[in-house]
C-alpha cells in the first residue's frame, strides 16, 4: 500500500461511490496531526443538491478511496432538506 502525501491529494477530482462527479479537493483539515476532514470545491450538478454552496467539508470517515481520484461515500452528501453550512467565500 502506497501512502500519499496531502500535497499529492490536493486538486484530485472527487467522485461519489455511485460514480457522480462531485468536485475537487482543495484542502485537508487536520486535528492533532491527523486528517479530520477534506474541503471540497463543489462543481457540476451537485451544487443544486447542496443549496448552491460552493464548497463543503467532508469528514474523513466518508472517504472510500484515494488514488488517481478521490472517492467519497454518497452518505456524506447532505440531504436536500438539511441545513447547509457554507464555506465563506474568502476561504475558497
Amino acid at each position: 500500500m502506497r501512502i500519499k502525501k496531502i500535497t499529492e491529494v490536493i486538486g484530485l477530482k472527487v467522485y461519489t461511490d455511485s460514480g457522480d462527479y462531485f468536485g475537487e479537493v482543495e484542502e485537508a483539515n487536520l486535528h492533532e496531526n491527523k486528517v479530520d476532514g477534506w474541503r471540497i470545491k463543489v462543481s457540476g450538478g451537485i451544487t443544486s443538491l447542496i443549496g448552491g454552496a460552493r464548497g463543503v467539508i467532508i469528514p474523513h470517515q466518508f472517504v472510500r478511496a484515494i488514488s488517481d481520484i478521490f472517492i467519497i461515500n454518497k452518505a456524506a452528501l447532505p440531504s436536500p432538506d438539511a441545513s447547509i453550512e457554507e464555506i465563506p467565500e474568502d476561504l475558497l
